[in-house]
């Protein structure tokens, strides 16, 4: 159990081994990119640090008996049946359930993402939610897309002109909110051209929901994240008090960001400080209050519910105890929301001796508190990242053809300190290969010490790297499970993916392609806080 000091201490800030290229989230392809946006941290001003708060008190009812349920002080608990989870495992699957879910949808459809691409599979994902909302007896189906601004609207074809006819043929059923982070503004927004813009701040959640089905994964709606690029995915089917979270969630970033017209302008909602025209600190605290009352008024709700069960001495009738509770962990640091990091960083601490965490990341760019506290603790790890092939950026022209070096520059740098700090056969790195694929998945499993199939896992958005720890939304879910099938399907997912890597040693940084130049160590410090 964590110590309650634990959980209300104040965290570490962000120090060094931040990395260059976590734009690569936002580009869908190897051509055409750009290394023009290395340049823009230099003249952005950096992010001050957010005062972590003291959460508030929590239930005064039990509400489960796992060991991670001082969690529920911190956000609402949903109690569920592992039987509503399903774990997908390839981005063909995440593809073809969500088009699926589209075609099935009756009541709402709600999307969060980057970006919407401009390919062939993006076009029949919209053609999906148009015929969706053309068919009898779906008068009362409501669509909501929430994207980010910058990335939304970069060229002309993009994800604001895939949209519009949707918005142009129903605009009182379809809403198209575009995010714009409040820190870019004034000069800096003025100047800052297209990609630059980018290394700002974003929305980046990823939830996908239809009706009372969530998906949470970090996989983007483009094409290379429904072909070869590899994520995770969860899918929560009929989880109605989940999906009424998530679809809160999404409206109230929506309320506080650009509205989508039909003629392509943008607005704001009635009463609502412009984001990057306004005062910033006027609009921080009214997308602060917006987000958190969500939150809030859910984690009261449940706290009732779980009240009103224990004072009647079991479930309602007609349910079965849940065996699986799912926490919704919020990180937006531009508003002080800092949810995710601090129960992130009480996972680690508290992990026990013998317990074995897999951690993997797409953008090895940990925070310099979270490597403190890998380096620092007890728990065995297993880290997983993307080697130098399955990078984005791999074989790009120019500048941005080092990125993967960036990367291996910091490997190398964390390795060298696990071993200098005699830590080699406690925390392990390996790296993901595929041919002709790329690597987006994220998350944590955690295995309790002596058991062979984790009962924790986190799934969502965030890359455990400063920006999503201080610059962009994110949102992702705890979930902890007491069921051994639901157990077994986590442990089968981290092996599906840790079978197709391979271990890293000092013969790993001898080989030609892990040669790093000079220029690139050195680059890298100027703009650490962006990646």
């Amino acid at each position: 159990m964590a110590a309650p000091a634990v959980l209300w201490r104040r965290l570490r800030g962000p120090g060094l081994m931040a990395l260059l290229a976590r734009l690569c989230d936002s580009n869908r392809d190897r051509g055409g990119r750009t290394p023009l946006f290395l340049l823009a941290p230099l003249v952005a001003p950096s992010v001050p640090p957010a005062a972590t708060q003291r959460p508030p008190l929590g239930c005064v009812c039990p509400r489960g008996a796992h060991r991670f349920e001082w969690v529920g002080n911190l956000v609402p608990e949903f109690g569920i049946s592992s039987s509503s989870v399903k774990i997908l495992s390839s981005p063909a699957e995440f593809y073809q359930v969500m088009k699926a879910q589209v075609k099935a949808a009756q009541k709402r459809i709600t999307m969060a993402s980057l970006y919407l691409g401009t390919g062939a599979l993006e076009q029949e994902l919209v053609d999906c939610i148009e015929e969706t909302l053309q068919r009898r007896g779906r008068t009362e189906l409501q669509v909501s897309i929430l994207l980010d601004y910058t990335r939304g609207s970069r060229g002309k074809k993009n994800s604001r002109t895939m949209l519009l006819p949707l918005l142009r043929r129903y605009p009182d059923r379809v809403r198209v909110s575009l995010f714009h982070t409040p820190n870019l503004r004034g000069l800096l927004r003025l100047l800052t051209p297209e990609r630059f813009n980018e290394t700002i701040g974003l929305q980046h959640m990823k939830i996908y929901l239809f009706d009372d089905n969530v998906i949470l994964s970090g996989a983007n709606l483009s094409d290379s994240y429904f072909t070869n690029r590899q994520d995770r995915y969860i899918l929560l089917q009929g989880c109605s008090e989940v999906a009424d979270f998530f679809n809160e969630l999404v409206a109230a970033v929506g309320d506080v960001s650009l509205q989508l017209e039909p003629d392509d302008t943008m607005h704001i909602e009635d009463g609502m400080e412009h984001p990057y025209q306004g005062d910033k600190a006027k609009y921080c605290e009214a997308a602060k209050k917006r987000v958190m009352t969500v939150i809030e008024t859910a984690r009261h709700k449940q706290c009732e519910l779980h009240s009103a069960s224990f004072q009647s001495r079991g479930p309602t009738a007609g349910t079965e105890p849940p065996d699986t509770w799912v926490y919704p962990l919020i990180q937006m640091k531009p508003f002080g929301i800092q949810i995710d990091e601090l129960v992130t960083e009480t996972l680690l601490t508290e992990a026990e001796r013998g317990d074995q965490l897999h951690l993997t990341t797409g953008y090895f760019n940990l925070t310099q508190g979270y490597m403190d506290l890998v380096l620092g603790t007890r728990a065995d790890y297993n880290i997983l990242l993307a080697s130098p092939e399955v990078n984005g950026f791999y074989g790009a022209k120019g500048i941005a053809g080092a990125i993967p070096a960036a990367y291996v520059h910091i490997e190398r740098q964390f390795y060298n300190e696990v071993c200098k700090q005699g830590q080699r056969p406690r925390v392990r790195l390996r790296e993901y290969f595929r041919d002709h694929w790329t690597f987006h998945a994220k998350g944590l499993w955690l295995y309790p010490a002596g058991k062979d199939r984790p009962c924790l896992t986190l799934i969502g958005s965030p890359n455990f790297g400063y920006r999503s720890v201080h610059r962009d939304l994110e949102a992702q879910i705890a979930l902890v499970t007491e069921n051994q099938d639901l157990q077994q399907q986590l442990h089968q997912e981290q092996q599906n993916l840790y079978e197709r890597s391979t271990d890293v040693s000092a013969a790993t940084f001898q080989d030609p392609s892990r040669y790093v130049k000079l220029w690139v160590k050195l680059v890298t410090p100027l703009i650490k806080n962006f990646f």
